[in-house]
């Protein structure tokens, strides 16, 4: 133990001086070789960086929306605080940041098994919602009581990790029959997500589903059935989907009951290129869900469509920061994983934004990091954990081999 007093410090040789500044200088640097030090050069921090910026400007986008959403909530009796939910993501966001850091320190193999583990417990609860799940707007989609969770959420990253991890067992053997097995956890998820009913998660999974037996070198064949499975899909929903067929009537048509997303767009647009300025904006008070579907719109009407291209731009920069990360793999079940998260936020941000942009019909679904939600949030950090877990790599790899020789011959690397 050092019994250097501040005299002691303030008068040692200019030497010991040095070294003390070299020693507090190494913490976190190349050499160290701290578990904290090795997750920090490991870690892909551009990817961490953009994630966070999405997370800046979605608590920004929250406290523009929640004003509209406040106000409409309230009653006679009851009256909202304005800013209640730009507080309430500020508290997500909270929750969510250490289960992001948390997940992202473990070794890929801990990883895998965490994402099997929760992808079987987040099934099991959403088989649990036709049973015991709680109604909101219609749908059936939320399990808990006070404090609800909604399943479908937290099992998307965990959803495209097990996939990958089934479809890599081709690798190992080829007769194994992992196409079917995949199809069966499918269409299992996708049979509980039409009964809550949800369409735009089912969307999701199936769309995770399609990349990735697309990336395990499947055949034709297969491909184009299941291509013909999701056209019919679709069909289906149309007709015997009550939802779905006002939905995509009123985005053919125009007009009626369900026509949120004309209202979305007529938001969105109303701010020109530069927007109406923070808290100026007027027509996102006719929005239905300013604060979650809608809230592409809400920034587009007070920041302008040049912040609505920014946000674009930043959920490609992390598409593609993802991919340039993935040449350098040669694991296939760490290129499935990674490949399977990163369609599940990005098809989700297309969906959204296309939604708001009068592309697609309604379809329930928030913009990752910026739309406000609880279960949203901490499944999203979850996700990106699990990410930035498969994505570290080591910057001595390279070196390995000629680090155990040197070791050997009694020298340091």
């Amino acid at each position: 133990m050092s019994n250097s007093s501040p005299q002691t410090i303030a008068h040692e040789s200019p030497v010991l001086k040095y070294k003390r500044k070299l020693n507090f200088s190494g913490r976190l640097g190349r050499a160290d070789r701290s578990h904290l030090a090795v997750w920090f050069w490991e870690l892909d921090r551009v990817l961490l960086a953009l994630i966070f910026v999405l997370m800046a400007i979605g608590l920004i986008a929250v406290a523009a929306a929640s004003p509209a959403t406040a106000q409409r909530l309230s009653d006679s009796t009851t009256t909202l605080d304005p800013l209640l939910y730009f507080y309430k993501q500020i508290m997500w966001m909270i929750l969510g940041l250490p289960v992001m850091i948390v997940v992202s320190m473990l070794p890929k193999t801990q990883a895998r098994r965490l994402a099997i583990m929760l992808c079987a417990f987040f099934l099991i609860l959403l088989m649990l919602v036709p049973l015991i799940g709680t109604s909101v707007n219609g749908a059936r989609r939320w399990i808990g009581y006070g404090l609800t969770i909604q399943p479908s959420e937290f099992l998307k990253p965990v959803f495209a990790i097990t996939l990958a991890w089934i479809l890599s067992w081709k690798v190992k053997d080829p007769t194994l029959p992992v196409v079917g097995l995949s199809m069966i956890l499918t269409g299992t998820i996708g049979l509980f997500l039409m009964m809550q009913p949800n369409l735009g998660a089912t969307i999701i999974f199936c769309g995770i589903w399609f990349v990735l037996i697309l990336l395990a070198g499947l055949s034709a064949q297969i491909i184009g059935l299941s291509i013909a499975g999701g056209l019919a899909g679709l069909v289906a929903a149309y007709f015997f989907y009550p939802t779905a067929t006002q939905r995509i009537n009123t985005w053919i048509f125009g007009g009626g009951e369900y026509d949120q997303v004309a209202f979305a767009h007529r938001t969105l647009t109303s701010g020109g290129f530069i927007g109406k300025g923070p808290g100026m904006g007027t027509e996102k008070f006719k929005l239905p869900e300013a604060h979650t579907d809608y809230i592409f719109s809400v920034i587009g009407e007070e920041f302008g469509l040049l912040a609505c291209g920014g946000i674009a731009i930043i959920f490609f920069a992390i598409i593609v920061r993802v991919l340039m990360r993935l040449l350098e793999e040669e694991d296939v079940f760490t290129i499935m994983a990674v490949t399977g998260l990163t369609t599940q936020l990005g098809g989700q941000a297309i969906i959204n934004m296309a939604v708001n942009l009068q592309l697609f019909p309604s379809k329930g679904m928030t913009l990752p990091f910026v739309s406000y939600g609880g279960s949203s949030m901490i499944a999203l950090c979850l996700g990106t954990g699990l990410l930035l877990a498969l994505t570290r790599r080591n910057p001595y790899l390279e070196r390995s081999k000629f680090t155990r020789k040197n070791l050997r011959g009694g020298k340091a690397a």
